[in-house]
């Protein structure tokens, strides 16, 4: 399954590669590039990181795997991101800046990790809402005249901001969190990306693992505070966890009557929603790749895609996808 991101045809199942510096516990560096290089190897093309995952790490690494003499670098569609401010002593208080300036300096700073003289797809993480869209997506545009980046994006914008960004350049992505328990963006964003022929990329398609079936209360309880990111939000919360965990059975029962593995099932359910989704499932080793690659084989019927949204209807997942502070900070 190839799907249009913007000037390219890509398969549809692209690779999210934050937990590779950080946010979902400990990772390794050499496993890390053995994983990007698997992940080419079994047909993924799409790689997507950020400026902020892991104060820049994350870039250097992804720069490192396009670099590889084995690796055509035409071959592959990198897309980052460049928007929120992290604070060097407070990792999860962060701020947002899309001035002219500030994103001229993150995306020359990008390209430098990188060590690639282009950008295929580069978002806005977030927008300001104290500086105009046309200076955001102007700088966006003026970027693309260069030929510093090829496409842009945007990241968990509203309607009302597709549509004014789209006026001034065409924008040819946005991502935002889509899973069976984020649901947001169904009767929001995404039926307007159609209408616009914007592609819709959704992270954490898997509601960061949990949906994957192997995520506990027994899990979290053996995770670092610290280093896994999860131990912060609400839906993984001690108080929370087992009522969720209720509608990951009922995922199980699904999947196992589909004879189907359970992250395949979420998967393809999020790529049924419309024929412009992609999806970036992240993974930090080879385990998983196959997997979620192949997720873009399996086509759910109607009525299993009508049970799953039963199944999952907002009200029955308990807890917000963020704390409450990062929410108000339009955090990643």
């Amino acid at each position: 399954m190839f799907r249009l991101l913007g000037n390219r045809e890509v398969p549809a199942v692209g690779l999210g590669c934050m937990g590779m510096s950080e946010f979902y516990g400990a990772a390794d560096e050499a496993t890390s590039l053995q994983t990007l290089n698997e992940a080419f190897n079994l047909g993924y093309r799409h790689f997507d990181t950020a400026d902020m995952y892991g104060f820049g790490h994350n870039e250097t690494l992804v720069g490192k795997f396009i670099n590889q003499e084995n690796i055509n670098r035409e071959e592959l569609f990198i897309s980052t991101k460049g928007g929120i401010v992290r604070d060097v002593n407070d990792k999860y208080n962060v701020s947002v800046n899309s001035t002219e300036q500030y994103i001229r300096a993150a995306c020359e700073a990008s390209l430098k990790r990188l060590n690639t003289e282009y950008i295929d797809l580069y978002y806005l993480h977030r927008l300001d809402p104290a500086i105009e869209l046309e200076e955001s997506i102007g700088t966006l545009k003026a970027l693309v005249k260069e030929g510093k980046i090829k496409n842009i994006g945007l990241c968990e914008v509203s309607e009302d901001q597709l549509a004014k960004a789209h006026q001034i350049h065409p924008v040819a992505a946005v991502q935002s969190e889509l899973s069976l328990w984020s649901r947001d963006s169904e009767l929001g964003v995404l039926p307007l990306c159609v209408e616009l022929g914007v592609a819709f990329v959704a992270f954490s398609p898997l509601g960061r693992g949990f949906l994957s079936g192997s995520i506990d209360k027994s899990f979290m309880a053996g995770v670092s505070d610290d280093l896994d990111f999860r131990k912060r939000l609400p839906r993984f919360s001690e108080d929370n966890i087992d009522s969720n965990m209720q509608l990951v059975e009922k995922l199980k029962g699904v999947a196992e009557r589909l004879q189907a593995p359970v992250s395949q099932v979420a998967l393809a359910w999020v790529l049924a929603k419309a024929p412009n989704v992609h999806i970036i499932p992240g993974s930090k080793t080879p385990k998983y790749l196959q997997n979620n690659f192949d997720s873009r084989l399996l086509s759910l019927e109607p009525n299993v895609v009508e049970e799953l949204n039963t199944i999952f209807s907002p009200d029955a997942v308990v807890g917000s996808r963020y704390p409450q502070k990062i929410l108000e900070k339009s955090s990643a």
